[in-house]
């Protein structure tokens, strides 16, 4: 990064010196930071919201997609056709779009990509997302059919997630290297352990990118992101890690600080199948042994709103339970006697990366030590978690933030990693699934909350707070988080 910001420097010089004015005005180039490098650049088999960060609607784009504000809006269908009864949409593809390969894309390309990500072998994530489609039909090269077994209001909200990106079965092998989609900017570099390097889509079908160039750089450490966000190596950094510093930036003119919402549902996930986590009393006590404040106050110095449930408290149909699980040591206590554990129990605490993560990870384990529960912490690189948490389900608790938009549905699916099986959930999450009004919706959605609560499915800590720290001349960046992305098909340098 030192030689790269002499060679910028150097470019500056040489302009000034042949009487080359606005040389900044016409900056083009641009270094974004994030804390999380993806596995990999596949997002359609992997769950690590990384891969969205730097490749949704960047890179990938789906029929749908979602906007800076959460609507979902048209993004590689032009408009669509809903049958009366709900199970058919018929999606009017943009002319004119191109993979980067110069390939086009039509409706062969959507149907590959809806039948691979709901095929029996398929690797994607939110496999569940697609499972209710039934048919999809070529109609003509610029138009598809999908026809769903069931009514889901959801369908077009769930078309716009990066689990849902077109893809095309001619670049398919290679995508986890060498990702080939139709967005505003093209994949150019990669450097793993260090950087990614995306270059402006010139063939691109709709509204060109600002910038020519797009580096998004990989730094883990907070103290590092603080240093370099404070030398300007770097011109942002989405999700900043270090909340202890945003009051330095703030007062800072060379910088502006966005501090938005976002859909990071951050839990105590709990394993439900492994003891003695099976015994909702010794969930509830894992509960109320939890001070989500503490939490949110001393690993995240005052940013996060707390939550009781798997809900974004900024949702108009988000229902208050904290009281659930109020912060009350002595009946942790008196339930874990009733479970049979007066003397205390031990159990795995793996922790991500993130630092809401490792630090909240310390407190919780100070926390439930004074309970009588021990946690063996370990603390995992990404791609461990994925591997020993998320697929292994090789746990007992560990703390991560959900991004994914609206996604308590999740519950209803027995073999995801947390395990939780419920009958009762399950047949609110169906009935919602097929129910088109909406105030019924509102309703089966505020029962959905108060079933996982009263559970004690997982420990309900804070919605992640989205601080970005930015250069104070950039345009265009995404204030709230809306779904996992680092957005900059609008970004740009003020004039």
């Amino acid at each position: 990064m030192k030689y790269h910001f002499k060679l910028l420097l150097s470019a500056g010089v040489i302009a000034t010196s042949l009487g080359i004015q606005g040389a900044h005005a016409a900056k083009t180039s641009m270094t974004i930071a994030l804390q999380l490098e993806p596995p990999h650049l596949d997002p359609t088999s992997a769950a690590a919201g990384a891969i969205d960060s730097v490749l949704y609607s960047n890179v990938f784009e789906g029929l749908t997609r979602f906007a800076s504000d959460g609507a979902v809006i048209p993004g590689l269908a032009k408009s669509w056709e809903i049958s009366e009864d709900g199970t058919e949409y018929i999606f009017h593809l943009n002319s004119a779009v191109t993979f980067h390969d110069g390939s086009t894309m039509d409706a062969n390309d959507v149907k590959f990509s809806l039948d691979r990500a709901r095929a029996e072998d398929s690797t994607n994530a939110q496999k569940a997302l697609f499972s209710g489609i039934k048919n999809v039909e070529v109609l003509a090269s610029d138009k598809v059919k999908v026809t769903l077994a069931s009514p889901n209001g959801s369908f077009l909200f769930n078309m716009a997630w990066g689990d849902a990106v077109i893809v095309a079965p001619e670049t398919i092998d290679d995508i986890k290297t060498n990702p080939v989609g139709t967005g505003a900017f093209k994949f150019s570099n990669w450097v793993q352990g260090d950087k990614i390097e995306l270059l402006r889509n010139e063939e691109y079908w709709g509204k060109p990118a600002h910038l020519e160039t797009a580096t998004f750089k990989f730094i883990s450490d907070p103290s590092a992101a603080f240093s370099a966000m404070m030398a300007q190596d770097i011109d942002a950094f989405a999700g900043f890690p270090a909340p202890e510093n945003l009051a330095q930036f703030e007062s800072d003119s060379r910088f502006q600080v966005l501090v938005g919402n976002t859909e990071g549902e951050t839990i105590l996930s709990t394993n439900n199948k492994m003891p003695p986590l099976d015994n909702v009393k010794v969930r509830k006590a894992i509960a109320h042994a939890i001070d989500r404040r503490a939490i949110i106050d001393g690993a995240m110095f005052g940013y996060g709103t707390p939550i009781g449930t798997h809900f974004a408290p900024h949702h108009p149909d988000y229902v208050d339970l904290k009281a659930n699980s109020n912060y009350d040591p002595e009946i942790s206590k008196k339930l874990l006697s009733e479970a049979g554990f007066s003397e205390g129990f031990t159990t795995t605490l793996k922790l991500p990366p993130p630092s809401y993560a490792r630090r909240g990870g310390e407190i919780i384990a100070s926390q439930l030590r004074a309970v009588g529960i021990e946690t063996e912490i370990s603390n995992l690189e990404w791609a461990q978690w994925l591997e020993e948490v998320f697929r292994g389900k090789d746990y007992g608790l560990t703390i991560v933030s959900h991004t994914e938009p609206m996604d308590i549905g999740i519950y209803a699916r027995p073999e995801y990693y947390f395990q939780y099986d419920s009958s009762e959930f399950q047949a609110v999450i169906k009935a919602l699934n097929v129910e088109s009004n909406p105030q019924k919706r509102s309703d089966l959605l505020r029962k959905a909350q108060r079933i996982i609560s009263e559970d004690y499915v997982n420990g309900y800590l804070f919605e992640l707070a989205f601080p970005t720290v930015a250069n104070a001349k950039i345009m265009g960046l995404w204030e709230n988080a809306p779904t996992q992305a680092t957005d900059l098909t609008d970004v740009k340098w003020a004039d």
